[in-house]
């Protein structure tokens, strides 16, 4: 069976390594071919610049990046690109990934990137959980993702890039892939993004924390936490029925924070359900073993869900608590995005029209 049939993703090989490029006989070293795939400010219309010949020998490694299917413009200067992974027989999947340049002293964009089609969690208050999990992105896939947007919107240089595994999909649920991905991204010969600049966001799946922490290029790390009590937190988010609270507290206890390092908890906000005092006052004693940072995020409303964001004065009592309970880093998330449904717990990754729910597996 020929490679490119076996493969799962005619993607793939974006996520090749300079001694894999090499060992198909693509150059004497392969990394030649390995910082022109990288390096997307630097292709022409056709693809990287490469002989025909080597493009020839991508192309039968089934060298094909996604197709912008849409492209959206929010009023803040966010974008949300609808990418469509090529598929066997003209099929295609489809994900969302969301653009955000800030502008500051040292401009910088956040690339805000997927690693599943659609999300097995089942998070009552996300969009991408109402699809259910279609499949998992390959490394190829994950890679080619972040080309696209950097050839489409930029920055021209990755020194100016942060990316964030925040987009569809439960990262650490595809961690082979994920870690791959980051592999490749941060090889010296690519891109060589710093894996500080890189952060990996999970609703907090134990054994896979363990794993992410041996990683050679080790990325930061977020956890999406929202409830404060294991009765609220299962129904919010079914996998703490599997990792309760204690379980998952423990385990970022252990984890092996580096120097000046802060696990981020994320907490989303929403209106009666887990914005009281008493709620802050626990998240406040759940993150107080470990160094951490409290990012607190108001819901960003969508059609799949009741929930609503608790109002300004709520929010800022509800900080005030945090602070007024421990010594800890707060700070509020000002979703970028909403008015083109990009903004966190927004991202359905379909055509308009075209949503389906997908069985979850």
């Amino acid at each position: 069976m020929s490679l490119q049939r076996a493969r799962a993703s005619r993607c793939d090989a974006w996520a090749f390594s300079p001694a894999e490029l090499a060992a198909r006989g693509l150059s004497a070293s392969g990394e030649h071919v390995f910082a022109a795939l990288q390096r997307p400010w630097r292709w022409s219309d056709s693809g990287p610049e490469l002989s025909p010949r080597l493009l020839g020998e991508l192309a039968e490694l089934g060298c094909e990046l996604p197709r912008i299917a849409a492209r959206h413009g929010s009023a803040d200067g966010a974008s949300k690109l609808l990418l469509a992974l090529p598929g066997p027989g003209g099929a295609e999947a489809h994900i969302e990934l969301v653009h955000m340049p800030r502008a500051v002293r040292n401009a910088r964009v956040t690339l805000c990137v997927s690693s599943q089609v659609g999300c097995a969690l089942g998070c009552t208050f996300c969009a991408t959980a109402q699809l259910g999990l279609e499949r998992q992105l390959t490394a190829g896939e994950i890679v080619a993702q972040v080309l696209v947007a950097l050839r489409a919107l930029g920055p021209r240089h990755p020194g100016e890039l942060t990316l964030v595994f925040m987009g569809m999909g439960e990262p650490l649920h595809n961690l082979a892939a994920v870690a791959k991905a980051i592999a490749i991204l941060t090889n010296p010969a690519g891109l060589g993004l710093a894996p500080r600049r890189i952060t990996v966001s999970t609703a907090g799946l134990v054994p896979q924390l363990e794993r992410l922490a041996q990683l050679p290029q080790r990325p930061m790390l977020a956890v999406s936490l929202n409830a404060t009590s294991d009765s609220l937190r299962s129904e919010l988010r079914p996998i703490n029925r599997r990792y309760p609270l204690a379980e998952l507290r423990a385990a970022l206890e252990r984890y092996p924070c580096r120097p000046r390092e802060r696990i981020t908890i994320e907490y989303v906000l929403l209106a009666g359900m887990n914005d009281g005092i008493e709620d802050a006052q626990r998240l406040a004693d759940f993150c107080a073993p470990f160094p951490h940072l409290i990012n607190l995020i108001p819901f960003n409303g969508h059609a799949r869900s009741a929930f609503q964001a608790p109002g300004e004065p709520t929010i800022e009592a509800f900080a005030r608590a945090l602070l007024q309970r421990r010594s800890c880093l707060v700070t509020v998330r000002r979703s970028r995005g909403g008015d083109i449904a990009g903004a966190c717990g927004q991202l359905a990754g379909a055509p308009a029209g075209q949503r389906r729910l997908a069985v979850l597996s």
